[in-house]
């Protein structure tokens, strides 16, 4: 009898492969590896051991032993379509795209229809930033199985990589419909949605995604982004606050969380967050960027100024930090400097006008203008215009036909400025000019400093014949007609601060000797609810068709009191005297100090103590109220 012990046979191999492969299926990785084993005990050359050992090893993320592996069964067999697609997920794993493509591309060879080849080339090639040729391999994926999931989401991201975010939507639904609660899916639904500027429908997305998996990072991360765009900085605080939560120290999420404290006005912690990301990447030029910013808000300019120094050093051509960087040059009275850099407004991602690329020169100061047409144009809001329409008579002072272009609601107001040849609204057709020069650059154009700022006024007049149309206001006891405005634009960004709203002002209707009239042509939620209640006030916004009817109106008006929005540059262009409710920071065109302004002779201004203190701002202006001296 032979008791020497035999040597497991090629059948026996052929067993165990077939338990690893079962094993591997029900998630048994440690069985599977046994199994596989025995099986390369008998050979080392085991085509099956070696590709699934790999495989066992791809499950572990040990990618390194995975490729090894399952490149040992490719050798074995290199004609194995399986083998070769799943050498190709390894090599991605690693971060080998061009490799992974390549032995994707040997497999397709060996199975043109090969439907994982096919889906994971156009996920590769949408990663190697080759979208058209990704899109041609996931449209042949789709072609073989058109409900394919894997292969409508791929596509999706590559639509929407190719900016075709109507067709990127239908793929997303399409695989939706199979898996309508797939968080990713939902996120990408709401990315999409929100490229297509509908932001409510993507914000519903966002919460069905953030409902399902409320820990998951991309999820944070993009509502996030999106309710501190939508001006929800409280649900936006709690994105990041969980996020961080889950990655402590993670760079972008505490730039996030700083920039969202910065919008609670919360400066000092949004510092922090902004100083802890830069603890961990002294480099991060929107951290630094962010950095200034607190620091302006917290009237520290020269260190905000020496962080966007640093992130400009870092990178010339940021446009954000040149851009932040000059509205705090300004806001010091740091004219000379600050003009230069203002100019980087247009390449800002969120400046709100976008640069006319008209075929004619960009007027600058730079060449003379007698005897030539030059264009002048508004650009972002009504009070913009109105401030800087100031240097139409400078510049047709310097011989040139002045052709003005502004919002038309100021169309007719404008008409009165001398020096304009011409005024037309936004929108109507233009003449022939010569240069041109968008309004808020004529300061540079006329090296404006702090000490040359031109103040004649007034430079607007009001229509003696529309002033009739307001007499009925006229009190007939001898006491002081007070124009009142209490909101701006509710679509400017930092509107929730600078604005004081009725109810805050209300306590100013109660001086005596004066009767109120509501100037306030857009009203707010509960404006005329709580108007009903205040005796002391006259409404009459709904009266006021365009800036001629208001600067009629104020014609009437002993003075004016108003937030920072456009009344006030209409009140100082007519050179009515004028009151400013300033929020603690204000806008970098009333400086950082000081009761009046050398844009406006005739205004005055209230500045609140504290950020959000407009109880004291309101005390003020009580008292001036009630001096004899006004």
């Amino acid at each position: 009898m032979d008791l020497r012990p035999r040597a497991p046979s090629l059948g026996y191999a052929a067993n165990a492969t077939q338990r690893a492969w079962a094993d591997f299926r029900a998630g048994r990785l440690a069985d599977a590896e046994r199994a596989c084993q025995l099986a390369l005990a008998v050979s080392k050359k085991d085509f099956n051991a070696l590709h699934l050992m790999g495989l066992i090893h791809f499950q572990r993320h040990d990618f390194d032993r995975a490729q090894d592996l399952i490149r040992q069964a490719v050798k074995v067999n290199p004609r194995s379509a399986d083998a070769l697609t799943n050498l190709s997920f390894v090599l991605q794993a690693q971060g080998q795209y061009e490799d992974a493509l390549r032995y994707l591309d040997k497999s397709l060879r060996l199975q043109p229809t090969n439907l994982t080849a096919l889906n994971n080339r156009g996920n590769l090639l949408w990663l190697l930033k080759r979208p058209e040729e990704a899109l041609d391999s996931l449209n042949n994926a789709l072609a073989i199985r058109p409900n394919s999931v894997d292969a409508l989401c791929n596509r999706g991201n590559v639509l929407i990589a190719l900016e075709r975010f109507d067709e990127a939507l239908k793929d997303i639904d399409a695989a939706l419909s199979f898996n309508p609660r797939d968080p990713i899916l939902l996120n990408n639904r709401a990315n999409v949605l929100w490229a297509l500027e509908r932001h409510d429908d993507a914000l519903q997305t966002f919460e069905r995604a953030f409902a399902i998996d409320p820990l998951d990072i991309s999820i944070l991360k993009d509502r996030g982004s999106a309710l501190l765009f939508a001006e929800r900085p409280e649900d936006a605080l709690d994105c990041f606050d969980r996020a961080l939560a889950i990655k402590p120290n993670d760079i972008y999420f505490l730039y996030k969380r700083g920039t969202v404290l910065a919008k609670l006005d919360r400066f000092e912690e949004a510092l922090a967050c902004f100083d802890k990301s830069l603890d961990f990447d002294e480099s991060n030029v929107e951290a630094l960027n962010g950095r200034g910013n607190a620091l302006a808000s917290l009237t520290r300019a020269a260190e905000a100024i020496a962080a966007y120094n640093k992130a400009i050093e870092l990178d010339p051509e940021t446009p954000e930090a040149h851009w932040n960087r000059s509205l705090t040059l300004l806001q010091t009275g740091n004219f000379k400097e600050g003009w230069k850099e203002y100019e980087w407004r247009w390449k800002t991602a969120n400046f709100t006008t976008k640069p006319r690329n008209f075929d004619v020169p960009l007027w600058l100061g730079n060449a003379p203008l007698e005897g030539k047409t030059i264009l002048l144009h508004a650009e972002q809001g009504f009070g913009d215009s109105i401030q800087f329409g100031r240097y139409i008579t400078m510049v047709a002072a310097l011989g040139a036909h002045v052709i003005v272009e502004v919002q038309a609601p100021l169309k007719t107001i404008f008409s009165s400025i001398d020096g304009a040849s011409k005024v037309i609204a936004v929108g109507e057709e233009l003449p022939a000019f010569d240069f041109h020069c968008p309004m808020l650059s004529l300061p540079l154009a006329f090296r404006t400093e702090l000490d040359s700022v031109p103040h004649d006024v007034p430079y607007l007049a009001a229509n003696a014949d529309l002033c009739s149309k307001f007499s009925y206001l006229v009190p007939h006891k001898p006491i002081k007609l007070v124009g009142l405005a209490w909101a701006g634009r509710s679509t400017f960004g930092g509107d929730r601060s600078r604005s004081i709203g009725l109810r805050h002002l209300a306590p100013v209707l109660q001086a005596k000797g004066c009767h109120f009239v509501g100037i306030q042509k857009d009203l707010r939620e509960g404006d005329m609810e709580h108007m009903s209640t205040l005796t002391n006030l006259t409404w009459v916004g709904d009266q006021l068709s365009d800036f001629s009817d208001t600067a009629a109106l104020m014609s009437m008006c002993d003075m004016v009191i108003s937030s920072d929005t456009a009344v006030v540059h209409l009140a100082g262009a007519l050179a009515r005297p004028i009151w400013i409710l300033l929020e603690q920071k204000p806008d970098w065109r009333w400086l950082v100090e000081g009761q009046g302004t050398p844009w406006y002779p005739t205004a005055r201004l209230f500045r609140q103590p504290r950020q959000g203190d407009w109880d004291s701002v309101v005390a003020s202006v009580i008292q001036a109220l009630n001096s004899p001296a006004i």
